[in-house]
């Protein structure tokens, strides 16, 4: 069996719909780009997260590369905490420990790229 190329993808940001995450008030994610949308290993989504809103220390099975696009936020990785804005990138490897809080009061925003295939997402107490 022969595989197809995948076909190029443009899409408008006002066709990108946005829903809120369940493991954090105030987190949104959109997908940008995705399987669903031919993208045969990664997908690209965009995050927000409220001024004054925090994801709790989890833990994902997939890597995840990110870029800060506004605002300015305080990233936990592995039990160091790093104050983010845009422009900065980050790695985060699988299975690390990490969190996000947004002491600002602005709307901080980031794009994750991650591989497909399962991610176990599990909350560290």
């Amino acid at each position: 069996m022969s595989e197809q190329e995948p076909a190029p993808v443009v899409r408008n940001a006002d066709d990108v719909e946005y829903e809120t995450v369940d493991a954090a008030q105030g987190l949104a994610k959109g997908v940008l780009v995705g399987e669903d949308d031919g993208a045969p290993n990664f997908a690209m989504r965009r995050f927000t997260l409220d001024a004054g809103a925090e994801v709790p220390r989890h833990t994902n099975e997939v890597e995840h590369v990110q870029y800060v696009l506004d605002g300015e936020y305080v990233v936990g990785i592995d039990g160091d905490e790093h104050r983010v804005s845009a422009g900065d990138s980050l790695l985060i490897p699988a299975g690390v420990v990490h969190s996000y809080r947004n002491e600002g009061d602005s709307e901080g925003a980031f794009l994750c790229v991650v591989p497909h295939g399962d991610d176990d997402i599990q909350v560290v107490e």
